[in-house]
């Protein structure tokens, strides 16, 4: 029984009994962390392919117009014309900008959660919680 009244405040601090609602907290900030790992490996993924989209539309300024070209649908090649494949990479390219745009908000979105519920987390369990990503 001495050996209780003999902890500091800090040691007091860390034996902060954990409710459940920390622990839900605690799950939702996880839920968060792992999405918004998700959506960050996406959006690489996104911006890649806007990089190589842009890096075939310089290509595809040097074709010959006369010459068709093999441009990539799903898992199939098709043979068109130079403008239409420029206007199907100019589409492309928008469709992936708006992606990335939406991944960026949702990005946002997990960020702003995280960081509410890592305020109420550490507000109760201070050095004791690790939410470091």
């Amino acid at each position: 029984m001495s050996s209780l009244s003999m902890l500091g405040n800090e040691q007091a601090d860390a034996t902060e009994e954990v409710t459940w609602e920390d622990q839900s907290r605690i799950n939702a900030f996880s839920k968060y962390n792992k999405r918004l790992e998700d959506i960050e490996e996406l959006l690489t993924d996104r911006k890649t392919e806007r990089e190589q989209l842009d890096d075939l539309s310089m290509e595809l300024e040097l074709a010959d117009e006369d010459a068709p070209v093999l441009y990539k649908l799903g898992d199939a090649f098709v043979s068109i014309s130079l403008e239409k494949a420029q206007e199907q990479i100019e589409a492309d390219g928008e469709s992936l900008d708006s992606a990335i745009e939406e991944l960026k908000s949702a990005a946002d979105d997990c960020e702003k959660n995280m960081s509410e519920l890592k305020v109420h987390l550490k507000s109760k369990f201070k050095d004791s919680i690790n939410l470091d990503r």
